[in-house]
């Protein structure tokens, strides 16, 4: 029997930002690509209520988008709703709903669906909550990280998610610190599920190192030769790149260069950063960097860092060390679920002094990229599919 899952993601690829939120797609394609489930996605975009003309730039690609569009299979529907200057946080929810439930009543009047899952647990876990009760279905709720550590601590959300999660046939959490974290919010403990991310192991694998580095110096001008450390993560303050920057200009970091992957409002800030630490040299900016090129920039490189104030279970952690290429991250979310083994990095303060020396250590005392590779053996997207397949199946059975 082939069960039907309508699920809504505000996180969620389109044709004009395929980057967007693709570690959800694969979650979503991979289940799809299972017999026993059919995947239906609403991707709900927000946009103010502005003529085009007139709407904020970052907010008018946007529009192009279109209504649906089938992405490796999977039927991706993105209505609008109207985003509210200063409002919209506590409103979001009703807001997806009042665009979203007339679609999501159509589609399951031409094809039933047996449940609802939201990707994240706000705003889209009280919006799924909701479409799910007035279609008559059960629904289980993600959380991904930052929707439990932000909006988990602003009132009328954390209302919001409550009740939602009261009702939900399943709960599901990337870590089990992050599990910790929803039970300590007052999240029904009894309904939480660890489910891990995946992995695409075809793409993210060990590589020759120097030739990893021969395509970032043709393509990106980074020194094909010397220690290369990645840093992936959009440039924003609790990314913590500015400690990555200054980490280069502590004792024993002469000649180790830094990539950063990944655009934000932080970027001058950084440069003019590393220019003030006379370290600009080293310090190479990547931009947008399309997924192809990323597992050559985590080969390449002879560890990564993340210094981020915050995570649930980074999917570049997981990444990194499938392709070899030990981790610097600091004591948050799932780290020491995932740092489990020496070959697989370092947990390092938020401190630079204490990022360069860990970054020190695993340059000067390398892992076999195959043994840190190991490190990251179950992580699957099919392991991924068939956990979650398990978890949505007896949410259906009740």
């Amino acid at each position: 029997m082939t069960l039907r899952l309508l699920s809504l993601s505000t996180l969620y690829p389109a044709s004009l930002r395929p980057g967007f939120g693709r570690f959800v797609a694969r979650q979503m394609e991979a289940l799809a690509a299972r017999p026993d489930w059919d995947v239906t996605v609403i991707n709900p975009i927000g946009l103010p209520p502005l003529p085009g003309a007139l709407m904020p730039r970052v907010y008018r690609p946007l529009l192009g988008i279109p209504p649906m569009e089938r992405r490796s299979g999977v039927p991706v529907h993105h209505p609008r709703f109207r985003l509210l200057p200063g409002l919209s946080g506590r409103l979001n929810p009703a807001l997806i709903v009042r665009a979203v439930l007339p679609l999501a009543r159509r589609l399951h009047a031409e094809r039933p669906f047996d449940m609802v899952d939201a990707q994240f647990f706000y705003p889209d876990g009280p919006a799924a909550a909701r479409i799910a009760d007035a279609l008559g279905l059960p629904y289980a709720i993600k959380a991904r990280g930052s929707d439990i550590h932000v909006w988990g601590h602003r009132p009328e959300a954390l209302r919001q998610m409550t009740a939602a999660a009261q009702g939900a046939g399943a709960l599901l959490s990337v870590s089990q610190a992050l599990a910790d974290d929803m039970a300590d919010l007052g999240l029904p403990e009894r309904a939480i599920t660890v489910h891990y991310t995946g992995l695409d192991h075809g793409r993210f694998h060990p590589r020759p190192r120097a030739a990893s580095r021969a395509i970032l110096a043709e393509r990106f001008h980074i020194p094909a030769d010397g220690p290369l450390v990645a840093c992936v993560g959009a440039l924003i303050a609790i990314k913590g790149q500015a400690l990555a920057i200054k980490a280069l200009a502590e004792p024993g970091m002469e000649g180790v260069s830094l990539a950063l992957a990944g655009t934000g409002p932080d970027e001058a800030a950084l440069r003019a950063l590393a220019r003030q630490l006379d370290v600009a040299h080293r310090v190479h900016f990547m931009g947008a960097l399309g997924h192809d090129f990323m597992p050559v920039l985590m080969a390449g490189a002879s560890a990564m860092v993340l210094p981020s104030e915050r995570e649930g279970l980074a999917n570049v952690w997981i990444e990194a060390l499938a392709c070899g290429t030990p981790l610097v991250i600091p004591d948050i979310g799932g780290a020491r679920e995932v740092l489990m083994a020496p070959a697989a990095g370092r947990i390092a303060a938020r401190e630079p002094a204490a990022i360069a020396r860990a970054l020190a250590a695993l340059i000067s005392q390398p892992s076999a990229p195959e043994a840190v590779a190991a490190c990251a053996a179950r992580f699957s997207w099919e392991n991924n599919a068939a956990m979650l397949a398990d978890v949505y199946g007896k949410v259906v059975a009740g």
